[in-house]
């Protein structure tokens, strides 16, 4: 099931937070950078992952911390290399595999929900018009209760 929602994804009580970014990102805008100030280890855990593991766009990689945090980075974009680098835009291919893996995740861990934004329409630069269908497609019939955070309002909770 997927709901729509209003709110700060922050504050959700989801038992996952998912969002977009691409192998060897800085975690420097957006979301992705609330994350890296709310849970700094998730960070570094991610940093020590590309160096030890090579991530490819399109995999997802879960990070479990202090608190019961847990969240799912999923590879939406091409990889930024070198320093300085800027990660490529995501796409259409990208987010295919990496909400295939993320419901195959939530199948086999028997996730009970999970919480997105408008994933890929950032930094990632895709029009939600073409990212909400994929949403739909991979995890609409899905056992896992899916929150989509539509429009974010800072320090607001939303009605989960």
């Amino acid at each position: 099931m997927i709901r729509h929602l209003e709110g700060d994804i922050l504050l959700s009580e989801a038992q996952y937070i998912a969002h977009g970014i691409a192998p060897n990102d800085d975690f420097k805008q957006g979301l992705a950078l609330a994350l890296r100030e709310q849970w700094p280890a998730m960070y570094n855990d991610f940093r020590h992952h590309c160096h030890q593991s090579h991530p490819k766009a399109g995999e997802i990689w879960v990070w479990g911390g202090a608190g019961g945090a847990r969240i799912v980075n999923l590879m939406t974009q091409d990889a930024a290399y070198g320093k300085g680098a800027k990660p490529g835009k995501a796409t259409a291919s990208h987010l295919n595999k990496c909400l295939r893996a993320l419901r195959k995740f939530c199948d086999d861990e028997n996730v009970e929900s999970v919480a997105l934004p408008r994933i890929a329409t950032g930094v990632g630069g895709m029009a939600w018009e073409e990212v909400e269908p994929l949403i739909q497609k991979h995890l609409g019939d899905a056992k896992t209760d899916v929150r989509v955070y539509t429009t974010y309002h800072a320090g607001q909770k939303a009605a989960e």
